[in-house]
């Protein structure tokens, strides 16, 4: 009887063992095949861009499988776009805790969908505004074979700096694709070089204006608000000042950039729009603020409060005025594609077709779901520290610059503006902090230098962030472009 009650236990305690290793098992092949379901839905969709190809081309024109092959393609590419660009909107908001990243990406979603469906260009000039001359192709045939080469590469080089984890601009990486797909495809003489020198230098322009601009108004915030005595009493003065300018920003933005679909409005005219809604803002904004800040105490902390609702209406403002424009980068390709393949004509201004913008805006959307949190918290809290202070500033840069830019007729990345704000913020920071350093030490002379190691701790930038940035802005357009290239030539050795 006992040696029946040990054998008992005995398999008892063999089977456990076995449940247990099951469970590992089961629990190890979930944690590896966690990371393919991102890449797995992506995939689903891109399968599915591709059969909506099918439903509204048809399948009588001889292009059919060039059509669909190009959708699949389209849809890779506004994949990464959502990845990649809208964390340039959220990102600030999520890094000074106004923003949960579910909700940001839940206000991103809803919003680029709307800027891309309701405000997206319904016109894009030939060949990705300019870039290269259409007469130059030839033939209606090697057109598509170098827009699908562009489409690819910009997607392809997308990608890549999403899995770096470096911001970069899909407005370059198209303008990269197309040219390096032109010069394959007719001679670098295709290529319109004074446009393709007004790219290069908004390198340089876009993220310097935005570093500016931001650094200016964290300084106005640090000045007129922070580093007074009594901070509740400034923000009720400041703070309206300040939300009226963002409301009249956005404002003239949205009007001179966003909503070109409805309605044309030029530049004069938004601004007047701009500073009219500014006026009634500030209006507005007095008794809120004045209510919302009663019972706050005299602290830093108790300002965020006051900020935080403005970022939070700024960050889904960016991302309509970004799915109004930056839909074009994954859809004005394709829908070049699809003119070219059903009438031959591809020397025309070319019209989106609706289901091709569908695409897109899903796209976008997707691609922010899936892969975008990575991005999201890179450029929210890993290149300098944000607060709703600091996170406002660098919307507020956003808007202002792109209105700047417009005035001036620069073409410019809204990338590169937000990344520059987030950086400008951070380099400021660093020279006030320095500044007021020195302004303790002159005086208390005998308080001891710190060291050099002390020293670094002290920046308030990360430098490693900073290089890997500024070297993939640098290398997009001609990384673009040499991949487009030697795509081309692939396809045309394919198709031949």
């Amino acid at each position: 009887m006992g040696d029946q009650k040990s054998d008992d236990a005995r398999h008892l305690e063999t089977l456990d063992r076995d449940l247990a290793r099951y469970s590992n098992l089961e629990s190890a092949t979930g944690y590896m095949t966690r990371p393919l379901v991102g890449p797995g839905l992506a995939f689903v969709f891109i399968m599915l861009a591709g059969l909506f190809a099918v439903l509204f081309f048809g399948t009588d024109g001889g292009n059919t499988a060039i059509v669909v092959i190009a959708a699949c393609f389209g849809a890779y590419m506004a994949l990464n776009i959502g990845a990649n660009d809208v964390a340039n909107n959220m990102g600030p908001a999520v890094g000074a805790n106004a923003l949960t990243m579910g909700g940001a990406i839940l206000i991103a979603v809803i919003f680029e969908s709307a800027g891309a469906l309701i405000a997206g260009g319904d016109v894009v000039s030939t060949i990705a505004k300019g870039i290269i001359a259409p007469e130059s192709m030839g033939d209606a045939s090697t057109f598509i074979w170098a827009m699908m080469a562009a489409l690819l590469a910009a997607a392809l080089w997308v990608n890549l700096a999403t899995w770096v984890g470096a911001p970069v601009s899909t407005t370059h990486s198209v303008v990269g694709g197309v040219m390096g797909a032109g010069i394959a495809a007719a001679g670098f003489a295709a290529v319109n070089w004074p446009t393709m020198g007004k790219i290069a230098a908004s390198w340089v322009i876009s993220p310097v204006l935005g570093g500016l601009i931001a650094a200016g108004f964290l300084a106005l915030i640090k000045s007129r608000i922070i580093y007074q005595d009594d901070k509740i009493a400034a923000a009720r003065k400041w703070v309206p000042v300040l939300v009226a300018i963002m409301a009249g920003a956005f404002a003239a933005y949205l009007s001179v950039k966003g909503l070109k679909k409805i309605i044309k409005i030029d530049l004069q005219t938004s601004l007047l729009i701009g500073l009219a809604l500014g006026a009634a803002t500030w209006a507005i904004m007095i008794p809120v603020i004045k209510k919302q800040s009663e019972g706050l105490e005299n602290r830093n902390k108790s300002l965020k409060v006051l900020f935080a609702i403005p970022l939070i209406v700024s960050a889904a403002m960016l991302s309509f005025a970004h799915g109004a424009n930056d839909v074009a980068n994954a859809v004005g390709p394709l829908a070049a594609i699809v003119q070219a393949s059903q009438s031959g004509d591809f020397t025309a201004a070319v019209s989106i077709p609706i289901w091709v913008m569908v695409i897109g805006a899903l796209g976008i959307s997707f691609g922010l779901f899936l892969f975008g949190p990575k991005l999201i918290r890179m450029v929210g809290g890993q290149i300098t520290k944000l607060n709703p202070m600091r996170a406002y500033c660098v919307a507020l840069s956003a808007a202002i610059t792109v209105i700047v830019a417009s005035w001036l007729g620069l073409p410019v990345s809204s990338t590169h503006i937000a990344v520059g704000g987030v950086f400008g913020v951070g380099f400021f920071r660093e020279w006030d902090a320095e500044r007021r350093l020195k302004k303790a030490r002159r005086e208390m002379p005998d308080r001891p230098a710190l060291t050099r190691e002390e020293r670094a701790r002290r920046k308030l930038v990360r430098r490693s962030h900073f290089m890997t940035i500024i070297a993939a802005w640098v290398i997009t357009v001609p990384a673009a472009a040499i991949l487009s290239a030697v795509i081309f030539f692939g396809l045309i050795t394919f198709a031949g």
